[in-house]
């Protein structure tokens, strides 16, 4: 079976524009409600893929984190070049990371990050994520468990040296956070089991923003665009652009 590779989108609306922005091993699908809820309300959303991902876990582990930050700039260069000037940059996980280092290296009008990281994890954590997505992503090809197990084993013999670069790239815009001066608004699921939950108030009271919003979704998990508040997060969202 062939798996339907996910794709950047664009919802075209008015000239704000909001740059939606996935985490590490996911892909658009997972900020995609919450661009067409905005692009309802008259919002124009862009979401680009990151290099590598939604592709197959061989070609993930080619790419590294300044591969999937170059997507990003690339993405908020596209805007640009469509006329829109006033960006906000909205992230999840590690794409809220990448909003941050935006909000310090480009003009943006304002930063929500969602369930994103400030400490990262042991180095076995993030090769295990790498191969959960690996083996979910043959599963879905419809392999068998025979076949499976036996890439998987090929698999976890590769090198993971270029996935482990995101340590150091958090590490650096967590010691750059106070070059953050954009309105900022956090979200953090309470159920988020995947990073450290100091990470909120570390981006919190890291960043100069003299508006700013901290907001904990007591229901939700990690992947908090999809959760079960996710209705309570797009209308909290919409809101902080709407003071913009």
């Amino acid at each position: 079976m062939k798996v339907v590779t996910p794709k950047s989108f664009m919802y075209k609306g008015g000239e704000r524009a909001v740059l939606l922005l996935h985490g590490f091993t996911g892909n658009t699908v997972d900020v995609k409600r919450l661009g067409k809820y905005l692009n309802d309300r008259g919002y124009t959303c862009y979401a680009p893929l990151y290099k590598g991902h939604g592709l197959t876990p061989e070609e993930l582990i080619e790419t590294n984190v300044e591969d999937w930050w170059q997507s990003v700039v690339e993405g908020y260069q596209f805007l640009k070049s469509q006329g829109y000037e006033q960006i906000a940059a909205v992230g999840l996980s590690l794409g809220g990371v990448f909003s941050l280092k935006l909000a310090y290296n480009f003009s943006v009008s304002g930063v929500v990050t969602m369930c994103s990281p400030m400490y990262q994890k042991k180095d076995e954590a993030m090769q295990k994520r790498v191969i959960d997505y690996a083996s979910n992503y043959k599963k879905f090809e419809g392999k068998s468990e025979e076949t499976i197990e036996a890439e998987m084993a090929e698999f976890q013999k590769v090198p993971m040296n270029n996935i482990l670069t995101i340590r150091d790239f958090i590490l650096d815009v967590q010691e750059n956070l106070d070059q953050v001066f954009a309105p900022l608004f956090v979200a953090q699921g309470r159920l988020d089991h995947t990073i450290n939950l100091e990470s909120v108030n570390n981006i919190y009271n890291g960043v100069n923003s003299y508006e700013k919003e901290l907001k904990w979704y007591e229901e939700s998990g990690h992947i908090i665009t999809l959760g079960p508040e996710r209705e309570q997060l797009y209308e909290d969202i919409y809101e902080f652009l709407e003071l913009l």
